[in-house]
This record gives C-alpha cells, sequence and structure tokens, in this order.
C-alpha cells in the first residue's frame, strides 16, 4: 500500500489516521506493519464503505483538503473495485535501522549471521552470492543496483531482492542511488574475512 510522504508525516504526527482505496479485495491486513520511510506503520482495521459514507471528518483524517476533494479521487479509482476505509496509525521507527547501527557483533550475534546466509547461498539459484554482494556493495556504495548487478552477471530486479534480504538482516542500507554497508554488515565482512 503506497502511503504519499505528506501522508506519512500526517501518520506520524497524528493527524492521518485513514486511507481509502478502490480494491477489488482488501491488499492489507489488520495486524500488518508497513515498512516506509518515516518508519513502521500499523493497519488497525480494514472496511468496505460507499462514497456517500464518507464524512468531511474522515476525509480530513485521510489527508485531504476537504470530502469533495476525496470523493473526486476515489471517482478516478472506482472501477478498480469497491472503496476500502483503512485505519492506520504509527508503529515506531523501524527495527532495521536500529539493528544496522550496530556495529559490535557478539559470537552468537555472528554465527547466526553466518548461518543464515550460508542458508541463503544453498537456497540459492545462482550459487553463493552474500559475500560477492556484500564486498561489491563494500567496494562501490552509491552505486545503481543495475551496475552493481551488471558486474556479477545477474539480472537487476533479482539482484534487487537479494540486495533486500541482507537488508533485511541489517546488513545494508538503501541510499537515494544505490546501496551501501551498515555499520553491522561491514563488522560481519571485517570478522569473517
Amino acid at each position: 500500500m503506497l502511503l504519499s510522504p505528506e501522508v506519512l508525516q500526517g501518520i506520524v504526527e497524528g493527524t492521518v489516521e485513514l486511507a481509502f482505496r478502490c480494491w477489488e479485495r482488501p491488499r492489507v491486513k489488520v495486524g500488518t506493519r508497513l515498512r516506509t520511510f518515516v518508519g513502521l506503520v500499523e493497519v488497525l482495521a480494514v472496511d468496505v464503505v460507499t462514497i456517500d459514507q464518507i464524512t468531511e471528518e474522515q476525509a480530513r483524517l485521510a489527508g485531504s483538503g476537504s470530502r469533495a476533494e476525496l470523493v473526486d479521487e476515489l471517482s478516478g479509482w472506482s472501477a478498480k473495485g469497491p472503496v476500502h476505509r483503512v485505519r492506520l496509525r504509527f508503529a515506531g521507527p523501524d527495527p532495521r535501522i536500529e539493528l544496522r547501527n550496530r556495529g559490535d557483533l557478539s559470537r552468537e550475534e555472528l554465527a547466526g549471521l553466518k548461518a543464515r546466509l550460508e542458508r541463503m547461498d544453498r537456497s540459492s539459484t545462482v550459487g553463493p552470492w552474500t559475500r560477492p554482494v556484500l564486498e561489491l556493495i563494500q567496494d562501490s556504495p552509491g552505486t545503481r543496483a543495475a551496475d552493481l548487478a551488471a558486474l556479477l552477471t545477474r539480472e537487476t530486479l533479482p539482484f534487487k531482492r537479494d540486495v533486500l534480504k541482507l537488508k533485511e538482516l541489517g546488513l545494508t542500507e538503501s541510499l537515494e542511488v544505490g546501496y551501501r554497508l551498515s555499520p553491522r554488515g561491514a563488522a560481519y565482512l571485517a570478522a569473517t574475512e
């Protein structure tokens, strides 16, 4: 579920609590925590409403200037399915940020990371990839994903999915262009050379 930067900021500030989407079926579930650039946004409720049920207050809580503005926007999307009202709340910072900033790895953490990366390498159709990707990112921070993938003779989208797996472990972080190793990623590489 995509949310604009203005809506995300409103969620953090508590001025935005709702989103309205036209979907054939719900695309988010209650309890889902969406990772965004402002942190985690939790889905508290999802229900189907008619356009007539949307109030001026609900439009305001969705970050719209007015009910008429929101209704006009939804009317353009109504062919995609019924209107879903999604209740949202800010659920705190992205836990990966704290994780990636921890460069002091305990023996247990190091062993766990090593085992996890080895499993990822074993289950990969391209063979061992985790260390080469980490080293490439270390040597070429801020390089476009397509350029990094080409250096490894890989397709860009699968390469990006693999980097996302490393990001989930707190080893890399995305930049406006490309990636860089996090302190945790640098510590892992240094400890396993």
